[in-house]
């Protein structure tokens, strides 16, 4: 017979049997040495009472195999139904607490993953819907002006006028898809951020190049206060990415005229950059969101912009141990600091 078709019911019946013909065939060999009956009398309970006392271990060892087996099963059953929670198990030190406590943080683990996988399918459905209603305003445009090229007879000037129309559309579209294509690399890890201590000073630099026409353009004063030989551990490409998103909000929403200050101080754990306009605030209620995904206050509709740079600057700043923050005031301009560890 294999043993592994041996049932416990068997094995428990087979040891307690060996067990009593062991007990009894030495009793009859006392019997047969010393022919005394009352040694054989004594060998025979003493047979039939190990036998007893190991038929109930058996017994209880049977019982608890059988409690045990429930409880896994039914632990089982719980972690593959759907909202179910784990038993509660009595901390006791043995064999069975030991199996039980290492299955119910498995159902930790799986239960943490499953909600996981839930928020990134949220988020990634958010994603779309956000992209989806980010693109169907410039397509819609671009459908109207090609059918009115196509359709109707319009002057070499209004074609001119169309023309141009469908260009910034088209830039529109270009732009959101170069912001969703950095975010969603930046996001998945494909973008691996590099911080290495170096100067804040040509990142900073590289940052107000990029709005330094617009500024021009719109009057607005750009002072800069930062000394050359402060350094922050920082990935220098995106961290200019970073503070050139801040940098242009400011020269957006800051009025011909205006100003814009920029500030670099040295503190003990972090190196503060402050971006400091006179454009037109944020209201104290929306300061908090500002940083999310696509997100536009309703004032600020008509401007350029597609929402996404200040969330992508958060990303950014936060991937390598700095934070971000903003204090302003409506009408009164607005500052955000940002906080890069010191090397």
């Amino acid at each position: 017979m294999r043993t592994e078709k041996l049932s416990v019911n068997k094995v428990c019946m087979v040891v307690c049997v060996a067990l009593f013909l062991l007990s009894v065939a030495m009793s009859c060999t006392i019997y047969f040495l010393t022919r005394n009956i009352l040694a054989l009398c004594c060998g025979l309970l003493y047979a039939v009472f190990v036998a007893g006392c190991m038929a109930a271990f058996l017994a209880f060892v049977r019982r608890k195999l059988t409690l045990f087996s429930d409880a896994l099963c039914k632990l089982l059953d719980d972690m593959m139904s759907a909202d179910q929670t784990p038993p509660q198990y009595t901390e006791e030190e043995n064999l069975f607490y030991k199996i039980q406590h290492r299955l119910s943080r498995l159902y930790d683990v799986l239960r943490e993953s499953k909600s996981s996988i839930a928020k990134e399918r949220a988020d990634l459905q958010e994603l779309i819907s956000d992209i989806s209603h980010q693109v169907k305003t410039p397509i819609a445009n671009l459908k109207m002006l090609d059918a009115t090229l196509l359709e109707q007879n319009v002057s070499p000037e209004k074609q001119r006028e169309f023309l141009l129309a469908m260009d910034s559309q088209l830039d529109k579209l270009d732009f959101l898809m170069q912001a969703m294509i950095k975010t969603s690399r930046l996001e998945a890890g494909v973008i691996a951020l590099e911080p290495k201590p170096q100067a804040i000073y040509d990142t900073l630099a590289a940052a107000l190049g990029g709005i330094l026409l617009n500024a021009e353009q719109k009057k607005i004063a750009v002072t800069v206060e930062c000394p050359e030989t402060v350094t922050a551990t920082h990935d220098r490409k995106w961290t200019t990415e970073a503070l050139f998103n801040i940098l242009d909000n400011a020269v957006k929403y800051t009025p011909e005229g205006g100003k814009i200050h920029v500030a670099v101080v040295c503190w003990e754990m972090y190196v503060k950059i402050d971006i400091s306009d006179t454009g037109i605030g944020i209201p104290e209620q929306h300061q908090g969101t500002i940083f999310k995904r696509f997100y536009r206050e309703d004032s600020v509709h008509d401007a350029p912009g597609i929402g996404i740079g200040l969330y992508l600057t958060r990303e950014i700043i936060t991937r390598q141990g700095g934070f971000i923050r903003v204090a302003s005031e409506v009408g009164s301009g607005s500052t955000f600091s940002v906080f890069l560890p010191h090397s």
